[in-house]
């Protein structure tokens, strides 16, 4: 039996089975995919976790990751706004940060079972029973479940974020994602640009290269047939937009696309499980911080996980604490995430939100602010 075991090896789950190994435990991730390997992801990181995510060993200046300090906001019609970045941040593809979190969970001596996925997960005589795809079993004395935005495993699990947002209200939110060079960009701008049903995010990685991702709707890429046409259709009449797909050289064969992302509320601890990153609640792209939020969900799990193990807090406190801790952390900035979309979406609502946040400056930094947390200390 072991110590843990992680469900997912994004973010929140790397950095959890990292400071658990070196801790001193043993610790199974399990993911379904083999390092390095690209995910649907703005790609921007908070400078809030900056510090602790270098203090476990990653160089950000080594892995050329660009440094982030200034912001764009574009209405559909192309109207635009601009805003220094208070804390900064910076810029690194998810396929070269992850896999150097693997890198360095390898060295501490995490047991990855890669290719795999979990298929259940039964709590009983205070440990648990976690039930694999392939029909092997595993047993650990505490779980972590940071398997991403949605999995069948929240099925299984019944979480209540389901019985709400399950098969009969299905999420209509699509993700999209690219890598491209070859434009005229800023590499210290995050662009935010909005388009009818969606917008876009655009900064800079690693390499010379850019991350364009965007979120929209399942009814607009059904509508125009296939996500390229839609793009033509829909995207291109953001002016910024369309010079972006005109100008750029297109790095993937086709895009990463996600499906069913849901920005429900959940529950930080389900099933006796410590939920982690997008496991425990998702920000909306519109606010970008995700990232930041998986890392330090992480160091809050793992933390709090490291007291129970050495059986300074019982499995009540443990759950209650993170909960709480959680709570604390991110609620606020998951509500303003949501509220804000709401101003997005529409073309004329887009449009008189952006003529709202010109008139009054301050606001947009005062949203901005309120969707990122301070710097964590190590």
């Amino acid at each position: 039996m072991q110590d843990v075991i992680i469900i997912g090896g994004g973010l929140a789950g790397l950095v959890s089975a990292l400071e658990l190994a070196r801790a001193g435990f043993g610790v199974t991730l399990v993911e379904r995919k083999t390092y390095p390997f690209h995910k649907v992801c703005g790609e921007y990181v908070s400078n809030e976790v900056r510090p602790y995510i270098e203090s476990l060993g990653v160089d950000l200046d080594s892995l050329d990751a660009a440094r982030i300090t200034s912001f764009w906001l574009s209405s559909p019609s192309g109207k635009l706004l601009t805003a220094p970045l208070d804390l900064g941040g910076f810029g690194i593809s998810r396929y070269v940060l992850d896999d150097r979190l693997y890198q360095l969970g390898q060295a501490a001596g995490v047991d990855f079972r890669l290719g795999q996925s979990v298929a259940s997960v039964h709590f009983a005589d205070d440990q648990f029973s976690v039930g694999m795809a392939n029909g092997d079993t595993l047993s650990a004395r505490l779980v972590l479940g940071t398997f991403g935005k949605r999995s069948t495993l929240d099925k299984a699990l019944n979480r209540a974020f389901m019985q709400t947002h399950g098969s009969a209200s299905r999420s209509p939110y699509v993700g999209v994602k690219y890598h491209i060079t070859g434009i005229d960009f800023p590499k210290d701008v995050i662009a935010l640009h909005n388009f009818p049903d969606g917008y876009c995010g655009m900064s800079a990685i690693e390499a010379d290269k850019y991350c364009l991702c965007y979120l929209t709707t399942r009814a607009n890429v059904r509508q125009h047939g296939s996500i390229a046409a839609m793009e033509k259709a829909v995207l291109h009449r953001n002016p910024h937009l369309r010079a972006v797909f005109e100008e750029s050289t297109f790095l993937y064969d086709r895009p990463e696309v996600i499906n069913e992302i849901s920005f429900a509320p959940k529950e930080a601890v389900d099933n006796h499980i410590l939920m982690a990153g997008d496991a425990a609640g998702l920000i909306t792209p519109l606010c970008g911080n995700g990232m930041a939020m998986a890392i330090h969900g992480a160091k809050l799990a793992s933390g709090l996980a490291t007291r129970f193990l050495r059986h300074e807090l019982t499995r009540p406190e443990l759950e209650r604490t993170y909960q709480t801790g959680w709570s604390a952390l991110f609620s606020r900035r998951l509500w303003v995430g949501r509220t804000v979309q709401k101003l997005f979406g529409q073309s004329w609502l887009s449009e008189a939100a952006v003529a709202a946040f010109g008139t009054v400056k301050p606001a947009l930094r005062t949203v901005m602010k309120q969707t990122h947390g301070q710097i964590i200390p190590v």
